[in-house]
């Protein structure tokens, strides 16, 4: 024998309306949630033609052109006016100091060429001798005999240079320029006074042991055939004489 259920009473009766419509509620609410999250999550287009939320593409020219004016938006142009076309103070260069670097340059170029050309062509092969009282010198192709004559003081002399006074600096600039303008005029032996030195600091002549040097090699060994130091009467060892190339 079943029992039959109590019909519920009024309370459940309002907790099951009550409940009914928190249901109903909540469904409205999923029911209005649904389209929201979809409008969100749909792609939809632009005003390009692409979907919405996907990187854009340049497709041609304008949109290049876009896409660099985009790029390029709010950068002000440099103006030329404010560029300086002029080097900074401390880079100029001094013409003046540029010229005598480059007129330095070019008097050491010369000179290193024309040793050089002297090397090469055999010019400054001299033979020397210098004994502390007496030198003499001669270029090896020149025959012994003509040194011998020199020595001697048999040749007329044609010219004389006196070094005295002179540094060493202005004297083998003096020597060079006599010795080439002597030649020039075809003349033969010259007498060079340089000094013998008894008032220089300890009695040594500066020039004295420089001559030998200056006469077989560098630029005035070129007009130079032989020296040797001259008899008493024409100087003794304060003067050498010359023998000029032909």
């Amino acid at each position: 024998m079943t029992r039959k259920k109590a019909a519920p009473g009024p309370l459940e009766a309002l907790r099951a309306i009550k409940k009914a419509l928190e249901e109903e509620e909540k469904r409205k609410a999923a029911a209005e949630s649904k389209p929201a999250a979809r409008r969100a999550g749909a792609p939809g287009p632009t005003a390009a033609g692409h979907p919405a939320g996907r990187p854009t593409t340049t497709d041609g020219p304008e949109d290049e052109a876009l896409l660099m004016a985009r790029m390029f938006a709010g950068v002000t142009p440099l103006d030329p006016a404010r560029v300086s076309r002029h080097r900074p103070p401390d880079e100029r260069v001094d013409p003046d100091r540029a010229r005598r670097a480059a007129e330095e340059a070019q008097r050491e170029a010369d000179a290193v060429h024309a040793h050089l050309k002297a090397l090469v062509e055999d010019k400054a092969r001299f033979e020397v001798a210098d004994d502390g009282a007496h030198v003499e010198g001669r270029r090896l192709d020149l025959p012994v005999d003509a040194l011998r004559k020199l020595r001697r003081g048999s040749l007329p002399i044609d010219g004389r240079l006196d070094l005295h006074g002179l540094s060493a600096v202005q004297a083998r600039e003096a020597l060079d320029a006599f010795l080439r303008a002597t030649r020039a005029r075809g003349e033969r032996c010259v007498l060079v006074i340089h000094g013998k030195g008894d008032h220089s600091p300890g009695g040594i002549g500066v020039l004295r042991g420089e001559i030998a040097a200056w006469l077989s090699q560098g630029p005035a060994s070129d007009q130079v055939a032989a020296f040797a130091t001259a008899r008493p009467d024409d100087g003794g060892a304060g003067a050498v004489y010359v023998l000029l190339r032909r």
